[in-house]
């Protein structure tokens, strides 16, 4: 199950479960869609290619919650 990290990795938005415009890679690594667009669509960290990460509805994130850890390294 994804982890649905809850914020861009290099600038910090908030990237709610339920809503779509994260990116992530294969290791989940997870961006805003304007720094995956920044980053040509590669992730900074493992190389990997940055996709589209689906959204979880509020009523599945009751039983399956997001990840509450931040990952901002800025």
């Amino acid at each position: 199950m994804l982890e649905m990290r809850p914020d861009c990795e290099k600038c910090g938005c908030d990237l709610p479960a339920e809503a779509p415009g994260a990116f992530i890679c294969s290791f989940e690594c997870t961006f805003c869609a304007e720094c995956a667009d920044a980053l040509d669509d590669h992730c900074p960290n493992c190389g990997g290619e940055l996709m589209d990460r689906p959204s979880r509805s509020k009523k599945l994130q009751e039983k399956n919650p997001p990840s509450s850890e931040r990952k901002f390294r800025g």
